[in-house]
């Protein structure tokens, strides 16, 4: 057998191999998207024959029976081209709640400290740590809570609630008020996260756009439906204020400074806690949009996959040792769920492996006698399912993408979601040499990426 005879082989064996392997792999991983489709068509089909079960407009919630002062924690690591315009445009949303913005920076990044101290307002706390940042989020989080709580003590108050936003946030003028309505009910209040699209960045920031309407659309209000951990994303979250003192009293702070991942798991320890948490997705008034944190996401590919990968290796990978598989039936499947992102990763790579490998044999044994060998039953009846899921997946995501961004976005979405996967795949690689130095070390450093805030926002 010759060169070329082996090398055809070769690439015969690795496409029957990678083809069934992606095949069954996007088989079972799509039957559990197909259940959570069920699950919000149900939720869906109810909401619309009991119109009444619950408020449709965020102007509706029953006004807080106890008003009360907000915390908005703010870190800020070489954030001086965004937290200027970040906090003059909150203090402006926030209007004259009732509210106190503590910004926390580092010694070693005086630009950011000059941006927060020329917005000069008494509402906005500066909250400048001892040590060189930058160190973790988490670790700036605690240093603002401890602020905080010595000003609860000098200047005799609580807080009601803490909300936590990112330097690059474009805050809802409707936010507060519903925080202090729903905290009273619920210990966590989590709001959807709308991407801004950058029109220089179509494909790689625009994925962000087809993918959050589909997460924050679908999959955190089948979530909150069914009653697990609900994952804080970090922005757009109100935490009841006595609640996180009680995490941080049984671990010292109420941010792990050793997570990757500090917002998504403080999420799902507040449920270990046996707390309570809520997804709300409603219009701040008829006609409106939804009451939503909105800002820029990543528009290069390495920042993107940079990003990408910290979600990865925080939630997938170090998620799983540090949260276990802890809960019920539904809590553990909703976690499996959350770390199954590196696999479908590598089912990914193994169905582009295997397009590869047709191609170089279609090159291989063009002008020869050579030919490939049937694929079995069981693969093509697998492929046809695996591609009608495809079909299906895309059409929904198509579906969340109209109804929240229009149909132009809406018709891109297919196309996006090629780069989408390119960049999970290299992310996939990153988060695997990110999570083996976090098990080396047991620290996590702030991995941040540039942001952009806009010259003029977006109208509400």
């Amino acid at each position: 057998m010759g060169a070329i005879d082996l090398l055809f082989e070769a690439l015969q064996l690795v496409l029957r191999e990678a083809s069934l392997f992606a095949a069954f792999g996007f088989v079972v991983l799509g039957i559990g998207d197909l259940v959570i489709d069920a699950a919000w068509l149900m939720l869906a089909i109810r909401r619309a024959f009991r119109p009444n079960d619950r408020p449709r407009v965020a102007t509706n919630l029953p006004p807080a029976r106890q008003p009360g002062r907000f915390a908005v924690f703010v870190p800020a690591w070489d954030e001086a081209e965004v937290i200027g315009g970040m906090l003059r445009h909150a203090l402006a949303a926030f209007g004259g709640g009732d509210y106190r913005i503590y910004v926390g920076c580092y010694p070693n990044d005086p630009a950011t400290i000059a941006a927060v101290r020329a917005v000069a307002d008494p509402r906005v706390r500066l909250v400048v740590g001892p040590s060189a940042g930058p160190t973790s989020k988490a670790d700036c989080l605690n240093r603002l809570w401890a602020r905080m709580i010595a000003d609860e003590t000098a200047e005799g108050f609580r807080f009601k609630a803490v909300v936590l936003h990112d330097a690059e946030d474009i805050v809802h003028s409707a936010e507060l008020p519903l925080f202090d309505s729903l905290i009273e009910r619920f210990d966590l209040v989590q709001l959807p996260v709308v991407p801004l699209i950058d029109r220089r960045s179509r494909w790689i920031g625009g994925h962000y756009l087809d993918e959050f309407a589909e997460a924050h659309g679908k999959e955190m209000v089948v979530r909150a439906a069914l009653r697990v951990g609900l994952p804080s994303a970090g922005v757009g979250c109100a935490l009841d204020r006595d609640a996180l003192a009680a995490i941080a009293a049984a671990r010292g702070a109420p941010f792990d400074p050793d997570s990757l991942t500090e917002d998504y798991e403080l999420g799902l320890r507040f449920r270990e806690a046996g707390r309570t948490a809520t997804f709300v997705r409603l219009p701040a008034a008829n006609g409106r949009a939804v009451v939503a944190t909105k800002g820029y996401f990543p528009t290069s590919l390495d920042a993107a996959v940079a990003q990408k990968a910290r979600w990865m290796s925080g939630i997938a990978l170090s998620g799983w040792d540090r949260l276990g598989w802890r809960g019920g039936l539904a809590e553990r499947w909703m976690r499996l769920r959350d770390r199954q992102s590196v696999i479908a990763a590598l089912l990914l790579a193994a169905a582009y492996l295997a397009i590869l490998c047709g191609g170089l044999l279609a090159l291989v044994g063009l002008g020869t006698e050579r030919e490939m060998q049937p694929f079995s039953d069981t693969f093509l009846l697998l492929a046809t399912l695996a591609t009608g899921l495809l079909l299906w997946r895309l059409a929904v995501r198509f579906f969340f993408v109209a109804r929240d961004h229009g149909w132009r976005e809406a018709w891109r979405s297919p196309f996006r979601a090629m780069v989408g996967n390119a960049i999970a795949i290299l992310a996939a690689v990153r988060a695997l040499s990110r999570y083996n130095a976090h098990r080396r070390t047991g620290h996590s450093i702030w991995d941040k990426t540039a942001h952009a805030f806009p010259a003029q926002v977006p109208a509400e």
